[in-house]
């Protein structure tokens, strides 16, 4: 880490030692912006990501997101290829060097068949579930827990392979929860760090003696599934109209009529 620098001039940054290019914005989130860079030692794009840091939590957070990747090295995981922490006068940068997956999320792709009124196959779906399922299993098997999983945070190859990407949300699987300021703790982290139209149910009122483990991650599988189906989440329209989502997650799920 100590031995990593980054140096930007005339659209060439370096990371590990490694030159790369500028090209254009992707896109950008409430702390974070992803450009396209491609690489001068190797011809190949990749999507930097960097996360605004104000203080040394922020900081913190960045790593960890960082050594979640570094757990991992799966093909249902999009794996790290270089990062930098870059100084900006009194504020930080974390530079994350990934893959540049040129198809986009899963997301983009469920909508853009929405939008035709077209929906994936039963096929597609099982096969990106089964890619999706081995990634988790992945995390799982490593005593953490994704607990952002969503249509958003998948990206898909050219071949539908599904990759699990957002890991700064990852924590330990099991947490035991004892008192009600721990519950408190817990429930604000998850409404800050998790999805609330993928939130598992027990993540919205926290009880004050219990166990979170990596079944929030199954409830939100769930929920990534029905998207693949349907076309948006269960509780995706619930939470645009401003209805309680928390409250909606106590029912049962209703199943849109089709003849698919």
């Amino acid at each position: 880490m100590g031995s990593t620098l980054c140096i930007c001039s005339r659209g060439v940054i370096t990371i590990e030692n490694k030159r790369y290019l500028f090209i254009q914005k992707l896109g950008e989130g409430g702390f974070s912006y992803v450009d396209l860079v491609e690489g001068v030692h190797d011809g190949r794009f990749y999507a930097l990501k960097r996360i605004l840091c104000h203080d040394r939590e922020d900081r913190k957070e960045a790593l960890h997101e960082v050594e979640m990747h570094r757990l991992f090295n799966h093909p249902n995981i999009l794996r790290l290829e270089g990062h930098c922490m870059m100084e900006k006068g009194p504020k930080w940068e974390a530079w994350l060097l990934l893959p540049f997956v040129r198809r986009g999320t899963l997301w983009n792709a469920v909508e853009a068949l929405r939008d035709r009124n077209v929906f994936l196959s039963e096929e597609k779906i099982l096969y990106i579930l089964h890619g999706i399922c081995l990634g988790l299993k992945a995390i799982h098997d490593q005593g953490y827990a994704h607990r952002d999983l969503k249509p958003t945070n998948v990206l898909l190859e050219d071949d539908d392979r599904p990759l699990l990407m957002d890991l700064g949300s990852m924590n330990h699987s099991r947490i035991e929860v004892n008192g009600n300021r721990q519950a408190m703790a817990v429930q604000d982290w998850a409404a800050q760090r998790c999805t609330i139209s993928y939130r598992a149910p027990e993540l919205f009122s926290v009880d004050s003696n219990c166990v979170i483990d990596e079944r929030t991650d199954i409830w939100s599988l769930g929920c990534v599934l029905y998207s693949m189906m349907f076309g948006e989440g269960p509780y995706d329209m619930i939470f645009q109209k401003g209805d309680s989502v928390a409250l909606a997650v106590q029912n049962s799920i209703s199943i849109p009529e089709n003849n698919r």
